[in-house]
């Protein structure tokens, strides 16, 4: 196992990746201890080539790597994107193109809508990955052979899994299927969102707008002070004292050392100082101007029932496709579909979802379509 560290070695591995038409990448992080993920290393694949670059090595550029990210006659091969883009964007302000994502394919081809690699592997190659490696420091060096063997198999088998998928996809007219879902992926706003958005992020509802703009205030302060120290969000201030500060409104350090979600001494720090400042310029804002708080919907009588019908539909329906339901709506979907119809504005309701769910959602909403019991089983006929 041979792990690049010298400049010359990057270019010419990246010379004879270039050669071929599609390159699987993947890679190792630690991001535990920081917002921004630790890139610890680079691992690629082609047919009859194989490379291990440590991004960790003294004096390595990976522009290479980014050029070749970029290289627009080169399709790269991702399982599970998200992270590995994240890191990928993060460091070099690009975003791989064109991609693909066998997770997102899997899911599309009616293996599950979040199958795992390994899983996958084993049902499309027959092969079983050795997983003791998975949560490795892979900061740490010299990386053992076992270790590098696990991080080169995440790309070497996901060639034969690709080319499964793709035949897949071709056989059974899905492509434009995976197109529609990587356009998230391939959105610079997926891995650069805005820190005025982060209160977003919050599981917890706040009851008077004057709350909300005091969680928003602060959220969006963590969020910047984060990004700055490069520590986890819950390092700089956790969710619930953000809860607790945004109905308590502490508008000095007396007040702040009153609270119970934040520790003994915490209100003289510098910290501390920021969730004050934040806190106050939200408490100058005019009552007119205060954030309105998100509607609560009253559902219309029968819009329970109606998504009840619509979840059976919709297991029908992924049934017939041979798909997890969830690869075709929600459950948020089919709620907002059974109380709105033609008016929901849900992923269900746009292109290849509502071609094969959302119309025939729409017509059992219209009583065009309805369902039966029949011969123990349930099924779809029309009401015309």
């Amino acid at each position: 196992m041979h792990l690049i560290t010298r400049q010359e070695e990057l270019e010419s591995v990246i010379g004879e990746l270039s050669r071929s038409d599609f390159v699987t990448v993947d890679t190792e992080f630690i991001r535990e201890t920081t917002f921004w993920a630790e890139l610890c290393l680079i691992q690629m694949a082609a047919p009859g080539v194989t490379a291990l670059v440590d991004p960790l090595a003294p004096g390595l550029d990976l522009a290479p790597f980014f050029r070749l990210m970029t290289d627009e006659r080169i399709l790269k091969v991702f399982h599970a994107a998200r992270q590995d883009v994240e890191i990928i964007y993060h460091l070099g302000k690009i975003i791989p193109t064109p991609m693909f994502d066998t997770q997102v394919a899997a899911a599309v081809c009616g293996f599950g809508d979040s199958v795992s690699y390994d899983q996958l592997v084993q049902k499309v190659t027959g092969a079983r990955i050795d997983k003791t490696s998975r949560f490795t420091d892979w900061r740490h060096r010299p990386l053992s052979d076992k270790q590098l063997e696990y991080a080169l198999a995440d790309v070497t088998h996901l060639i034969d899994v690709y080319r499964h998928l793709k035949d897949e996809l071709e056989r059974e007219n899905r492509a434009h299927w995976l197109n529609e879902e990587m356009s998230v992926l391939t959105s610079p706003e997926t891995y650069d969102p805005d820190p005025e958005d982060a209160w977003k992020r919050l599981k917890m509802r706040v009851r008077k707008p004057q709350e909300l703009a005091i969680m928003q205030a602060v959220a969006t302060w963590r969020e910047y002070e984060a990004r700055e120290r490069n520590v986890p969000r819950g390092r700089v201030l956790k969710d619930d004292a953000i809860f607790e500060i945004a109905q308590q409104a502490p508008r000095d350090a007396a007040a702040l050392a009153r609270l119970r979600t934040t520790p003994k001494g915490w209100e003289r720090s510098s910290t501390a100082a920021g969730v004050l400042a934040a806190v106050n310029k939200a408490l100058e804002i005019p009552k007119d101007q205060l954030p309105k708080l998100p509607k609560q919907v009253q559902q219309a009588e029968g819009t329970s029932a109606a998504a009840e019908l619509l979840k059976v539909l919709l297991k029908i329906v992924a049934e017939q496709q041979g798909v997890a339901p969830k690869v075709l709506a929600s459950s948020d979907d089919v709620e907002k579909i059974a109380a709105s119809g033609e008016n929901a504005d849900v992923p269900a309701m746009h292109g290849w979802r509502r071609e094969v769910f959302g119309e025939r959602a729409l017509a059992l909403v219209r009583g065009e379509i309805a369902l039966k019991f029949e011969k123990r089983k349930i099924t779809v006929f029309d009401t015309k």
